[in-house]
């Protein structure tokens, strides 16, 4: 079976950068949305990006985001990956992809399998689905898991997937047994405070993963 990659979001300094590149992480996330704990400034994420060693994608996370104050810091940034983590249409999304040749994750909160329904609507555009914890009024980041049957079904559409969603060092293993997804996405499962990792609770959820 391939290997599950993984990805650590919501990074907001250039420490716990370093730490997720040391520790093996395939993807780093960085928060745009001004709403959440984890939001980053465009000039301390273009600086985090420019020292990330060149096997770590850098993936920019939005939330409803105006599309030219998006393309203006992608490419002020240098990401390698766009994550659109609201209710961004696939209108939206075409739009994105037709102006960047970036990799794009469309994600999804999930509450039941009506949840599941919008998907399809982004099997063209999207080259990844993420799938976190419907949590009303939040669009991530919550700790919370969701149903992980309802991901198996939405892997049924043959889009690989990122599974979010309170996954952390004591339940990825079971996670990645029972999805097999293509990557785990983390954020408050492995940290000490919103802006502040925690270097033991990354360092086995990476192991952990890489050693399935």
């Amino acid at each position: 079976m391939t290997k599950v990659k993984v990805k650590i979001c919501g990074v907001t300094n250039s420490g716990d950068a370093t730490t997720v590149a040391s520790l093996g992480a395939d993807y780093i996330g960085f928060n745009f949305y001004k709403q959440s704990p984890r939001k980053i400034s465009v000039k301390n994420a273009k600086e985090i990006v420019a020292k990330l060693p060149p096997f770590i994608t850098p993936a920019a996370v939005f939330v409803d985001e105006e599309l030219e104050s998006l393309l203006k810091i992608v490419k002020k940034c240098g990401f390698k990956m766009i994550q659109l983590h609201g209710d961004e249409p696939p209108e939206y999304c075409s739009q994105i992809k037709s102006s960047l040749s970036l990799p794009l994750i469309k994600a999804f909160r999930i509450a039941d399998e009506e949840s599941l329904e919008k998907i399809s609507s982004y099997q063209d555009i999207a080259d990844y689905f993420l799938l976190d914890t419907y949590v009303h009024g939040e669009p991530g980041g919550t700790g919370e898991v969701f149903n992980w049957d309802l991901a198996l079904k939405a892997k049924e559409l043959g889009k690989p997937v990122f599974l979010a969603g309170g996954l952390n060092p004591d339940n990825v293993s079971e996670a990645i047994e029972k999805v097999q997804p293509f990557a785990v996405d983390t954020a408050s499962g492995v940290e000490r405070l919103p802006t502040r990792k925690d270097f033991d609770k990354m360092k086995n959820f990476i192991r952990t993963v890489k050693g399935f």
